[in-house]
């Protein structure tokens, strides 16, 4: 009996795995793209306002104003998303909770407060349009900014925590001891919240951009456009390069921390040297089918020689390696791509400026700038994919196996059900809001095109530091 209740609990947990994880991919895959936008947005916002105040530019007032308003509906639907998020973490996975609660609890804690702080100040800065003095209004959104940074830092801490754990004492299964900033600021948090927070800054910066290049390869050249096009691409592009060297040495990195997850990432089977580095490609029964191979690469990136020796998967039993490896290789060469195919776009304006002093005339820049956005997006999921399912079978990186950590309760077929449906309508309802705030600027309603909070300020305020028409 005592067998039996064994065998019975071990396929009730593993019947619960495939589709907990699947609900945490779905809506950890939508609100990451809203947590960007809240962790970066608002800097952008900022700098609109900052550029209007600091030169009396009314295109650029009137642009900070309108981003604003879709700043709010996006931090609302990301509060949402994010909720059920922190509802997740103890619904579906207990045993990690239930484990190492009170090492987690210090970064979660840290995480609501930036939160509350963004929530309020989020506020204050929207009510504030025409209600405080021009540079007192700018002031107010600062922390907006600040809040979504260090928010971001902490939940990354959670995460990197995850791949590199540290910083407590466990005795008999029980933790005894923790040092909060030694969690906080693990090992793999040197590189993983850098490289979150640059990706958050390209992922707003260039859906920003593209939404206006959109517009001028459809023929809308105006001030307008090439202003909102500047304000979003510029930041973007030029921090790109550093996100690129920052991801290069977080490879590097987990090369030396998680070979087995780097061994995935490079189609490394066997540990070698000379080790090639492969592109593309799909690694079935021990070949990889259409991917071109590059020898030496490998070793070379990963110790500057040919002769470095690399962990290949072939050292842990089968069950300790990720699956399907094909899609995190994938996901990490798109992720690669999808940046270096930015970094090139950044290049093409900046030498176009160096120049001539203007943006490309080509009509393949703006088509290229239109789909900037979207390429940020996809690459910063593509490295999502990597970070997570490239760390499995583990929760907690060679300490808690995440069939342990899984519920084992009924139901999670039904609440992911549920949960896509709710996401694809939340989903669909704010791109139709924003596609209505859109509209209703194209119109130029003349309520909305200069003051969207409040009356509009007497005309002597707009030498003050105010905007109006």
């Amino acid at each position: 009996m005592h067998a039996s209740g064994i065998m019975l609990h071990a396929v009730q947990v593993s019947g619960q795995v495939v589709p907990a994880r699947a609900q945490m991919a779905t809506t950890l895959g939508f609100h990451i793209i809203l947590a960007c936008l809240g962790i970066a947005f608002p800097a952008f916002v900022l700098l609109a306002e900052f550029i209007g105040l600091r030169r009396h530019d009314e295109t650029a007032l009137r642009l900070a104003r309108r981003w604003s308003q879709a700043m709010g509906v996006l931090i609302a639907v990301g509060a949402v998303t994010g909720t059920v998020l922190s509802f997740e973490m103890g619904l579906l996975w207990p045993g990690l909770m239930r484990r190492y609660g009170a090492v987690l609890g210090f970064p979660f804690a840290v995480e609501g407060l930036f939160f509350f702080l963004e929530a309020i100040f989020a506020g204050v800065y929207l009510w504030g349009w025409q209600r405080l003095p021009g540079w007192a209004h700018w002031w107010s959104g600062v922390p907006i900014a600040v809040s979504g940074i260090f928010g971001a830092m902490s939940v990354i801490a959670v995460n990197s925590w995850m791949n590199q754990p540290g910083g407590f004492t466990e005795t008999g299964g029980q933790i005894t001891s923790v040092s909060p900033w030694q969690v906080y600021f693990n090992h793999a948090a040197l590189y993983e919240m850098p490289h979150m927070i640059l990706a958050a800054y390209m992922v707003a910066g260039f859906l920003v951009a593209g939404v206006y290049a959109a517009g001028i390869w459809r023929g809308r050249r105006d001030r307008y456009h090439y202003t909102g096009f500047a304000i979003g691409f510029g930041p973007a592009a030029v921090l790109t390069p550093f996100q690129i060297y920052v991801g290069d040495t977080a490879a590097r990195a987990i090369a030396q921390d998680q070979p087995i997850k780097f061994a995935a990432m490079e189609y490394v089977a066997r540990t070698s040297r000379q080790v090639p580095e492969w592109l593309a490609g799909v690694y079935v029964n021990g070949h990889v089918y259409g991917g071109l191979k590059i020898p030496y690469l490998d070793s070379l990136l990963v110790g500057f020689g040919p002769g470095t020796r690399v962990t290949g998967w072939d050292t842990v039993a089968p069950a300790d390696r990720p699956p399907v490896v094909w899609l995190i290789h994938l996901a990490f060469d798109v992720m690669v791509g999808l940046g270096s195919l930015l970094l090139l776009a950044g290049l093409w304006a900046g030498y176009e400026w160096w120049r001539r002093r203007r943006l490309p005339p080509q009509r393949l820049f703006w088509a290229a700038g239109a789909v900037s956005g979207l390429a940020a997006v996809v690459a910063m999921e593509c490295g999502w994919v990597v970070t997570e399912v490239g760390r499995q079978p583990w929760v907690v990186y060679q300490l808690l196996p995440t069939a342990d950590a899984a519920t084992t309760n009924g139901g999670v077929l039904a609440s992911l059900s549920l949960i896509i449906v709710v996401y694809a309508v939340l989903g669909a309802a704010t791109i139709a809001i924003l596609r209505m705030l859109a509209r209703r600027w194209r119109r130029g309603d003349a309520e909305d095109a200069f003051v969207p909070y409040g009356p509009s300020p007497a005309a002597e305020d707009v030498d003050a530091g105010q905007a109006g028409p």
